[in-house]
């Protein structure tokens, strides 16, 4: 499945008059330019974008979008970001973050998020190490790559964030490579266009810290879920291609594209707005004498 674009905006109207600072050839140039174009093409207003992040290289993200954005603590973005979709549901809602960020201190958010099906959009810079603080392994790092805090090799078993999310109960579902900007921009736009949770795990290379997982390492890997006949919507077929993974195998293969889609459940917000019994309406339209934004009365 693919999401429409169109040609309403481009992705110059979402960037910002300063460079990115990160390493030249850093994977979070891929993630910034399809985040831009998967806007441009949905034609969201920009006035309705709000971008949250944690810490970590990834997470200066929201400077260079000309969108609302906010740059929170180590871990903490989606907390930010469910509160802010909860008290405006029409504000499109995107949180970036690194694997450290968001697979580690982290990652209790992301697991409830996905079971109470918030709004939101979690866009993650996988590259299985911690860049900013120069080359510690990750929750992410394969076994056996050697890093500065795993001098004789890593002998934790990785994180699967996608298997996580799944169990978890996330309704959207997806892993992309910022080596495949075009690819890329689809899956974001279709994250974007999804009601509820939706999970965008990108494996982003470090080219600084990770000489393991390299761009020509993945190229080799990566095969494109909906190339291979797979079923968004059917949740085991989805799991078992969560769990299809290489580790150091060179024989190995990666899935990208969108795993899951589950558009049936409610959303979080959905629920509140049932229980406060006040109607989807728009921006200002007073309520038994009070202006309503969102959900919030003032």
């Amino acid at each position: 499945m693919s999401v429409k674009i169109t040609l309403n905006k481009t992705p110059m109207d979402y960037a910002v008059n300063r460079p990115p600072i990160w390493c030249p050839g850093c994977g979070d140039y891929g993630i910034l330019e399809a985040l831009k174009r998967a806007l441009a093409g949905l034609g969201i207003p920009n006035e309705e974008v709000v971008v949250v992040s944690g810490i970590g290289c990834s997470s200066q993200l929201p400077h260079f979008l000309k969108t609302y954005g906010i740059h929170g603590i180590h871990g903490r973005a989606i907390p930010i970001a469910s509160g802010v979709k909860i008290a405006n549901p029409r504000l499109k809602v995107i949180v970036v973050g690194g694997d450290g960020d968001g697979y580690g201190i982290g990652l209790n958010h992301m697991i409830h998020a996905a079971r109470r099906n918030v709004g939101i959009t979690y866009i993650v810079s996988n590259n299985q190490v911690y860049g900013l603080t120069t080359g510690q392994m990750s929750p992410t790092t394969l076994r056996g790559v050697k890093t500065k805090t795993t001098p004789y090799g890593s002998i934790d078993e990785p994180v699967n964030p996608l298997a996580l999310a799944l169990a978890a109960g996330a309704t959207f579902v997806a892993r992309g490579f910022s080596g495949d900007v075009a690819h890329l921009t689809q899956i974001i736009a279709q994250a974007l266009s999804h009601r509820g949770f939706a999970l965008v795990d990108v494996l982003s290379p470090c080219v600084t810290f990770n000489k393991v997982n390299t761009y020509e390492w993945f190229r080799a890997r990566v095969y494109k879920l909906e190339e291979a006949g797979h079923d968004p919507s059917d949740y085991w077929q989805a799991y078992k291609k969560a769990v299809e993974w290489p580790s150091l195998d060179p024989n190995g293969r990666i899935p990208i594209g969108v795993f899951y889609k589950n558009e049936e459940k409610p959303t979080y917000e959905e629920e509140i707005i049932k229980i406060l019994g006040v109607p989807p309406i728009e921006a200002g339209v007073a309520v038994n004498g009070k202006a309503v934004y969102g959900i919030l009365q003032y």
